[in-house]
């Protein structure tokens, strides 16, 4: 199979599809030729991944997936499209024709994208934070930051434009140096012109004073800090949108809660340091996941998360788990995308058996089941 592909190869594809998955996370990859080198793109159900590789990795990448995890392949030339099937004997059979009808070639480079923050404005926060300078231009080294601000952005945007909105109530749980609350603000009162009273908590008292000196100085009138603590949170007020980014530990579960009862329509959290569960877990049945500290910590973390899905679910929330990397944290995380919308009884009272058996199995007693249940939340 290798001198078919490196015959292929050989003609400059200018597009390659791997499709029929076994046993791969991804649904089908595609590779397109750019100027000098190839990108991958890898698409799973909801998201796609990229990462640029030469020609030459071209062939070490097919070599690898295909057979393993991807059962076909689709090329196209300029005059031919190639097609590989393998048999599950692993039997190859590649055919060679005329192109009749061909995808269109690509040939720029990283396209350039239309960001929701655009470069060319002088954006005070952008500029503190480096990510801008002064007159508006994205700084090189910086520009995986700002791509990475623009998709939480976009994540946002895409569930308020499910809405018709032109005013939101938003509070910051753990707001921390507020990097990407001042982005939101300046994205939702400057670039889709809403109007918006945002508030930040966290318990440092520094901060919280850097944090409001700096709203200030952006002219960010309806921008607040406070100092305080998310279990005690007590106003009033309809909150449309919960924002947390790494509250560390049970204050994400302290946050959701606070979302769940006022009835929140949108909330958007990254937990970090879930340590709660690690201290719990017990299984004699499942002991193997439990037996080395490395992996307890992971399935401990992985079912955390799990359960504040399915309990945001059993109290009438669309859930999305998205892969999300933030700005001032480079390795990936899980962002927990909330909606409120019409769910059945029957989803409720099935999402919250899932995390009952997960409890009683693993011996566990998750913060947030805790207080949903001393509230009568779920019963």
């Amino acid at each position: 199979m290798r001198e078919t592909i490196q015959n292929m190869m050989e003609s400059s594809p200018y597009k390659i599809i791997l499709s029929k998955a076994k046993n791969s996370k991804y649904r089908k990859i595609q590779i397109l030729k750019k100027e000098k080198n190839y990108q991958v793109e890898k698409y799973t159900q909801k998201q796609v991944f990229h990462e640029n590789i030469s020609r030459k990795e071209v062939e070490e990448y097919l070599m690898k997936m295909l057979g393993v995890y991807f059962f076909q392949f689709n090329a196209w030339d300029t005059e031919f499209e190639y097609q590989l099937l393998i048999s599950k004997k692993g039997k190859v059979h590649l055919t060679k024709k005329v192109c009749e009808i061909s995808p269109k070639e690509q040939i720029e480079h990283n396209r350039k994208k239309t960001y929701l923050i655009p470069e060319g404005k002088m954006i005070e926060p952008l500029v503190d934070m480096g990510i801008f300078t002064k007159e508006g231009k994205i700084v090189r080294s910086m520009y995986d930051k700002y791509r990475q601000i623009n998709r939480f952005v976009e994540l946002v945007d895409d569930t308020i434009r499910e809405q018709s909105r032109d005013s939101l109530q938003i509070v910051d749980f753990g707001c921390g140096k507020s990097y990407l609350t001042f982005v939101l603000y300046y994205y939702f009162t400057e670039v889709r012109g809403m109007t918006v009273s945002m508030t930040g908590l966290d318990l440092k008292e520094d901060v919280i004073e850097k944090c409001d000196q700096a709203a200030k100085k952006y002219g960010y009138k309806n921008l607040h800090f406070e100092l305080g603590d998310i279990s005690k949170f007590r106003k009033e007020e309809q909150i449309d949108m919960m924002i947390t980014l790494h509250a560390c530990d049970t204050a994400t579960d302290y946050a959701l809660y606070q979302a769940i009862l006022r009835e929140t329509g949108m909330i958007f959290s990254v937990p970090c340091c879930q340590h709660e569960l690690n201290g719990q877990i017990k299984s004699e049945q499942f002991a193997v996941l439990l037996r080395h500290g490395l992996i307890k910590e992971r399935v401990a973390a992985l079912m955390t998360d799990a359960i504040r899905a399915n309990l945001l679910e059993a109290c009438g929330y669309k859930v999305d788990l998205l892969e999300f990397v933030d700005f001032s944290h480079t390795p990936k995380n899980l962002l927990i995308r909330a909606k409120k919308r019409g769910v059945s009884q029957q989803q409720k009272e099935e999402r919250l058996g899932e995390v009952e058996n997960l409890v009683r199995e693993y011996h566990l007693e998750p913060t947030l089941y805790r207080l949903l249940k001393e509230e009568a939340r779920i019963i």
